[in-house]
């Protein structure tokens, strides 16, 4: 009896672990990302805190003057912009899932890299927090972590059946089942 409802349970844990984190993401995490890529926006542009945000060092060396940064800055605050829109929708849906949890923890690290060196965090020892200090909410080390942990679920397990991948696979399957 034990064993049938353990293998039970093993069978099921795929489809709910992703659909749950998927879930997880989109009511902790997307309001979040959805926020900060609008604070990237002024008008139809990007505004001159999105160049602050990403390049904080180049913005002080050029006065906060954007026409002194060269167009790589543009096309990188743009996709980073971009980035912060699109793959928590992607997520959120269901849609490229594996891919967009594998975008978000890519942009994730750039986001802490630039955090650590451009914001200057790492001398911030409050806000970079440690590993194993029993002090669970540091911004960086802690609360990252936990974020990519999330994403890694769907990475492995798939979406979950809640999803647009599911949806399109199962048609795919059908469509292939019926020209049989």
């Amino acid at each position: 009896m034990i064993h049938a409802i353990l293998t039970r349970l093993d069978a099921a844990g795929p489809p709910v672990l992703g659909t749950l984190a998927r879930l997880t993401f989109a009511l902790t995490l997307a309001g979040y990302f959805w926020a900060s890529a609008l604070t990237k926006l002024e008008g139809a542009g990007l505004s001159l805190n999105a160049y602050a945000q990403i390049f904080p060092r180049a913005m002080e060396a050029a006065g906060y003057d954007v026409t002194q940064l060269t167009l790589f800055h543009t096309a990188i605050v743009a996709a980073g912009m971009l980035a912060e829109f699109v793959l928590p929708a992607l997520l959120l849906l269901g849609l490229a899932t594996r891919l967009a949890a594998l975008g978000m923890i890519g942009f994730i690290i750039v986001q802490t890299l630039t955090d650590l060196i451009g914001h200057g965090a790492l001398s911030q020892p409050a806000t970079l927090g440690a590993w194993f200090d029993r002090v669970p909410d540091s911004a960086i080390l802690d609360q990252r972590l936990l974020w990519v942990t999330v994403l890694l679920v769907p990475v492995f397990t798939g979406p979950g059946p809640l999803s647009l991948d599911r949806l399109i696979a199962r048609r795919a399957q059908s469509q292939t089942a019926f020209a049989a």
